[in-house]
């Protein structure tokens, strides 16, 4: 990625955007392992002027630049509510515990995982320091309540450790590896972990775009890059559990922008998915009904419509906590590296296998987050055009209704 963002354009390359989203889907994340997450997303919003801070659970609140200015932009008074964009910066992956034999790392999995073929599969480990390092799995074992990882051992095959450790067992963390952290085959994005890293690139590069020139009257646009989702929404409860939205003065809009499983009626390729809801619950109905207008007008013929039940995301926790929210989904092939529609470097059914994203569905999403910041959506009265047609079906057809009633 440039060392210095091109501010002088007016409209960010492709270019740009292909390297930002290359450089998010290889760096190094897992739950509470967000690091190196966090200084790659600082960096380039600090580079594109975008203001940014970090609230106390450590997620990355984008937008503003304090907790003071958070809490004013939500007492202000406006007809225009306030977007705010949710994204998690965390994927499944493993923490070391100890070090069983000098090359070998004991280690607990967190989140999602696959089930199968997972002895001598490929992963790599990052101690948050140096150069990303290999091996593979050996010796895993389930829980014996859920079907994901337990605990495992990591042979180090090729890298043999020193009896004096530099490097802390638990300092490393790490996931499934394949022959490169991104790669491309046609339209096909593939990676190692694109849940959720596309909706946190979908956030940051919406972000930039809203920085790019000093704009008098920018929409009002928060981003929150959250912390540990995939073992409980942790980032977001801690994020709505310090009291700053429950006192907001004006109305605001919970967007939970995810990669979520494909499933019948969401086909990667078809465009990003109106989620109506996940696992868990339906979404708020009137931000919904404002949602399906802006989707329609800025994505006609090219945008999906689904409940996205294949897993529970910080929409739900949103809506626990009383918010109002929408969901968008990025369709998204071998979700939590599960081999479920295969392809390459695959390990078979059930096997590790790198998620894959199309480049039109990501495109797709970046217009719809662009689409629901657009002035003078119809917050206020999301019904009003439906009513209007109810009424007229209904002039239309009282005299009829009256010619055959008998009664």
């Amino acid at each position: 990625m440039p060392k210095k963002l091109q501010k002088k354009s007016s409209k960010r390359s492709k270019d740009f955007r292909d390297q930002l989203l290359k450089e998010i889907l290889s760096t190094p994340s897992a739950p509470y392992r967000e690091g190196q997450m966090v200084s790659l997303i600082s960096r380039v919003l600090k580079e594109g002027g975008v203001p940014y801070f970090y609230d106390p659970s450590g997620n990355i609140v984008v937008g503003v630049s304090s907790a003071s200015q958070y809490r004013a932009l939500l007492a202000k008074k406006s007809s225009e509510p306030v977007r705010i964009f949710m994204a998690h910066l965390d994927h499944p992956g493993f923490h070391g515990i100890k070090w069983k034999t000098p090359r070998k790392l004991e280690v607990k999995w967190f989140g999602g995982s696959p089930t199968r073929r997972l002895n001598g599969s490929k992963v790599w480990l990052s101690s948050g320091a140096g150069p990303v390092e290999y091996g593979t799995f050996q010796n895993v074992v389930f829980a014996k309540k859920v079907k994901n990882i337990h605990n495992l051992s990591i042979d180090k095959a090729g890298v043999v450790f020193k009896n004096d450790q530099k490097v802390k067992a638990t300092d490393f963390f790490g996931g499934f590896a394949f022959r490169k952290p991104v790669w491309q085959t046609g339209q096909l994005i593939y990676t190692k972990a694109a849940d959720d890293l596309v909706g946190v690139f979908t956030i940051v590069s919406t972000a930039l775009d809203l920085w790019k020139t000093k704009l008098k009257n920018r929409p009002p646009f928060l981003g929150i890059l959250t912390r540990a989702e995939e073992v409980g929404l942790i980032g977001a409860i801690g994020h709505f559990q310090l009291g700053w939205l429950q006192a907001a003065k004006r109305n605001f809009i919970v967007v939970s922008i995810e990669t979520s499983r494909a499933l019948a009626g969401a086909v990667i390729g078809k465009g990003p998915v109106v989620r109506l809801g996940d696992r868990s619950t339906v979404f708020d109905p009137d931000a919904l009904r404002v949602f399906r207008e802006v989707a329609n007008t800025v994505l006609p013929g090219a945008h999906q419509v689904k409940l996205m039940d294949g897993g529970t995301c910080e929409a739900s926790g949103a809506m626990a906590y009383g918010f109002a929210c929408v969901g968008i989904s990025v369709p998204l092939g071998n979700y939590h590296n599960q081999s479920i529609e295969g392809g390459p470097d695959s390990r078979g059914l059930s096997g590790p296998a790198p998620e894959f994203v199309h480049r039109t569905d990501i495109q797709g999403v970046l217009a719809l987050c662009h689409g629901l910041l657009l002035p003078g959506l119809s917050w206020a009265n999301p019904w009003q055009k439906m009513h209007q047609k109810f009424d007229t079906y209904f002039r239309k057809a009282r005299k009829l209704l009256r010619a055959h009633q008998r009664w």
